[in-house]
């Protein structure tokens, strides 16, 4: 519903890990710091975050919208290096307390799912992952782990 994202309003600590090499059943992760900073804009329907990461020499932001007649968040996303509005967009919705998104796109040239999870949300943490599938979702590589602390 709007206003699933007021939680993440605020300034944030990031902890990133990266899988070093997708879709190879790799288990070499790549951990670096982080900080974002989270607004809301109309009544909460919709939710900006500038993510930086210093320490990699890159940025991110994601820009979510939510469709009151659907229901449902689609969640963009733009990286400093490529200087575009990735898309699709990630779009699903909140459950019990956790929002799970999907699109299909593609990554390294070959279709995959992807899947955006929130989950583990308190006014002080909250945790974001991506994973991939390649097989129409019947398996997942999670391969981007970010956990968020308020920044004091």
């Amino acid at each position: 519903m709007s206003g699933d994202f007021d939680f993440f309003l605020g300034r944030w600590d990031v902890a990133s890990r990266r899988l070093v090499k997708r879709h190879v059943g790799s288990d070499e992760w790549d951990e670096f710091p982080g900080a974002s900073v989270a607004h809301q804009f109309f009544d909460g329907g919709g939710s900006f975050d500038e993510v930086s990461f210093p320490s990699r020499g890159f940025s991110g932001a994601t820009v979510r919208i939510f469709d009151p007649v659907r229901e449902e968040w689609s969640i963009y996303w733009m990286n400093s290096r490529r200087g575009v509005l990735e898309v699709p967009p990630v779009v699903g919705r909140f459950a019990d307390g956790v929002g799970t998104f999907f699109a299909d796109d593609t990554d390294e040239g070959r279709p995959v799912r992807c899947r955006f999870v929130w989950s583990g949300i308190t006014p002080t943490h909250c945790r974001w992952e991506q994973a991939f599938s390649t097989d129409g979702g019947r398996s997942w590589e999670t391969n981007w782990i970010m956990e968020f602390t308020r920044a004091g």
